[in-house]
């Protein structure tokens, strides 16, 4: 629920309680640290004792666990995400779209061959399209938010 949360604090629609407030830091903290991809394809936080910590366990869980690392997977699961428009995600489906979407950029960023790489930028515009879409969805129009 990080990116979640994070969105919330930046659309300025924080709920009362600080949980989104630090869930959002601590998600910036642990990508700050830095991250990388192993040679299994699996997201590692750069910071140990970041890593270490129950909370950046349970943050590569989520990604490691949740996100496709095939072009083939990150495709079907666009198609997916398309056919169910009518509803908006879940706040979980809406992270796991996010972070999706940051390793498509990345492994269309470090691929070697033009083609690949243009494949994997294919990919990562779909996924900002649905994105695109559902943000209207997350947030009350601006006539529901109080101004301060």
């Amino acid at each position: 629920m990080w990116i979640f949360s994070s969105l919330e604090v930046a659309a300025g629609t924080t709920p009362a309680s600080q949980t989104a407030v630090s869930d959002a830091n601590l998600m910036f903290e642990l990508l700050l640290g830095g991250v990388e991809i192993d040679q299994d394809n699996n997201i590692v936080l750069l910071d140990k004792e970041m890593a270490s910590m129950r909370q950046g366990r349970a943050f590569l869980s989520q990604i490691n666990d949740n996100i496709p690392r095939s072009r083939s997977s990150m495709e079907q699961m666009v198609k997916t995400l398309e056919d169910q428009r009518r509803k908006p995600l879940t706040p979980v489906q809406f992270e796991n779209l996010i972070l999706s979407l940051v390793y498509s950029a990345h492994q269309a960023w470090h691929q070697e061959e033009r083609r690949e790489q243009e494949a994997w930028g294919g990919v990562l515009l779909q996924l900002a399209n649905v994105t695109v879409h559902e943000l209207p969805l997350l947030t009350p129009p601006l006539s529901s938010q109080t101004v301060r």
